[in-house]
């Protein structure tokens, strides 16, 4: 446990935060995102996973910094294992989903001299990914008193590990149910961010995991052959797209009201420290970049020798927009979930490249640009989240948590370079032996199958509608209509049961503090005191899924 109090220790730190370059923190970084790429390029080209290796970063960090030799003690500062976490994180996702699976695309497409074309394609997405949510994370869009689920559990660990007591052996208990129900193949992190998110956003989640579990049974019908999942992101995409653009406006709003279930952060309501016209900045900053990417990658692959000039500037300004979508919608139901749907949103923009018949060489560039984008945007918000959880109580707040933001993107970025190296080294091994994403596997097939008639795009509308609808009424600061659909597209068996559960019990138990239970001290304090403990559950159910999860790796080597 700390030797000094969290006051003062805040206040001693908020002239200076921990550096990402500092030598001990930049070697230490260094080492583990090694680790997280190559864990993250075996898993998505073995069993078709990307692992959440922030809280084993974190863990990693803080047994190093209870060492007392030399510097190393340093990283017992939490901010620093933070950073490190951060990094780590960054590379397994960078690795496995931003970079790997795109290049698998041409690579399966027999177009192997596309390979370098397309990860430097994807090298831009990723990059200009990170880089708008830097620009845009703590705006009304995509707030940081947001869920960012694997962000909370993340902090919650360093804080346990830092705090001990009580907090520890709750986490510690957490977690050890996590891991054990995930070695009975039960999807405990559903479980886990149940106690998280918003309340609304995850009932929505868990209605659309068990539609996509029992509809095909008992209707005798599947849902994805019939592009139901996909026509319900679609028109909820849309609706959260027109919200997204609603919200960049400058016209002064009436103070932003917390949604029934999640409770207010007033912290969070006096701080926020990206207004709308920095919001709208960094995602027209976003789409300009992203265009420019698309250009590159149709320069360097080939694109302008198979497409007219308005057919090529119609492609590379679709890429560009799609690029940017895949992006919001993957980080909005990450943002609330903790899950995102990034296999099934391309698949979504590789359908409607098939219906405006792009080209096959074309078509798998995009496709591959798309999916670059998303999973780091993702990531990279769930990290800021940790940071700012653990940078709340510094004063003065705002430019320590500026500073600290800061350090955590270029510790992003750290792990980022580490990733590209790694994929660059081991692409043409692991595709030699067979070893390719599998999600990469169903793009190909779909782009060789092309469309043989128009039910797909005529189911797709036709689900769009209600999806809409949902999306619409439910707002934006739910998400209802994109979290149904993550729940669809998702339809990972059991886990719908498994999010309901822990949401009763979240009510339950907020209910029973309400009422006196436990230790409250009075009724101000049941709700901030049930919502601390359900947090550190929540926290250590992820954990304890994200280390089997990483534990799997046996099973690849």
């Amino acid at each position: 446990m700390s030797d000094t109090t969290p006051a003062a220790a805040d206040t001693a730190q908020a002239r200076s935060h921990p550096r990402a370059l500092e030598p001990v923190t930049l070697i230490l970084t260094v080492i583990l995102s090694v680790l997280g790429a190559v864990i993250g390029l075996v898993l998505i080209t073995t069993l078709g996973i990307a692992p959440n290796t922030s809280v084993i970063g974190a863990l990693i960090a803080m047994l190093i910094g209870r060492l007392s030799f030399a510097a190393l003690a340093r990283m017992r500062d939490p901010h620093r294992q933070n950073l490190v976490q951060s990094a780590i994180s960054g590379s397994t996702f960078a690795a496995a989903n931003s970079l790997v699976t795109p290049i698998a695309v041409p690579f399966l497409l027999g177009e192997p001299g596309l390979v370098w074309p397309m990860l430097g394609g994807a090298v831009v997405g990723l990059l200009v990914d990170s880089w708008v949510l830097y620009r845009v994370f703590d705006s009304k869009l995509l707030p940081a008193s947001a869920a960012w689920p694997a962000g909370i559990a993340a902090a919650e660990t360093i804080k346990a590990g830092d705090e001990g007591g009580r907090k520890a052996r709750l986490l510690g208990i957490s977690a050890v149910v996590g891991f054990v129900g995930s070695l009975f193949k039960l999807p405990m992190s559903a479980a886990g961010v149940a106690f998280l998110g918003n309340i609304w956003a995850l009932l929505m989640f868990g209605v659309g995991l068990l539609v996509a579990q029992y509809a095909p049974g008992l209707l005798d019908t599947d849902l994805s052959a019939n592009y139901v999942p996909h026509g319900v992101m679609i028109g909820a995409g849309l609706v959260a797209l027109v919200q997204a653009v609603l919200m960049m406006r400058d016209r002064k709003s009436s103070r932003e009201t917390t949604p029934p279930g999640q409770a207010a952060d007033v912290f969070d309501e006096a701080n926020r420290t990206v207004d709308r016209g920095r919001l709208r900045r960094g995602l027209l900053e976003g789409l300009v970049l992203f265009v420019a990417g698309a250009l590159l990658i149709a320069l360097m692959g080939g694109v302008v020798s198979e497409m007219s000039g308005w057919g090529l500037a119609g492609w590379v300004l679709l890429a560009g927009a799609a690029a940017l979508v895949h992006q919001l919608i993957v980080g909005l139901a990450a943002m609330h979930s903790g899950w995102f749907p990034a296999f099934a949103v391309t698949l979504i923009f590789l359908i409607l490249g098939l219906v405006l018949g792009i080209p096959m060489v074309p078509l798998a560039l995009l496709v591959g640009y798309a999916a670059s984008t998303g999973p780091a945007f993702a990531d990279v918000g769930f990290d800021f989240k940790a940071g700012w959880l653990l940078r709340k109580g510094a004063l003065p707040w705002h430019p320590y948590e500026m500073a600290g933001r800061r350090q955590q993107y270029i510790a992003q970025l750290v792990g980022f370079a580490v990733a590209i190296v790694v994929v660059m080294i081991a692409w043409k091994p692991f595709f030699a032996d067979g070893r390719v994403p599998p999600v990469a596997q169903v793009y190909v097939d779909t782009i060789k199958a092309g469309l043989t008639d128009t039910h797909a795009l005529t189911m797709m509308v036709l689900w769009a509608i209600p999806g809409a609808l949902i999306q619409f009424f439910g707002g934006s600061s739910r998400q209802m209509g994109v979290l149904l659909a993550t729940g669809l597209l998702v339809a990972t068996p059991q886990a719908g049961w498994l999010v309901l559960a822990a949401l009763a019990v979240r009510v339950a138990y907020s209910r029973w503090k309400a009422r006196g239970g436990g230790d409250a001290p009075d009724e101000a304090n049941a709700q901030p005191d049930a919502d601390n403990d359900l947090a550190l559950v929540g926290a250590g159910l992820v954990a304890g899924s994200s280390l089997n999860d990483v534990s799997q790796i046996y099973k690849a080597v």
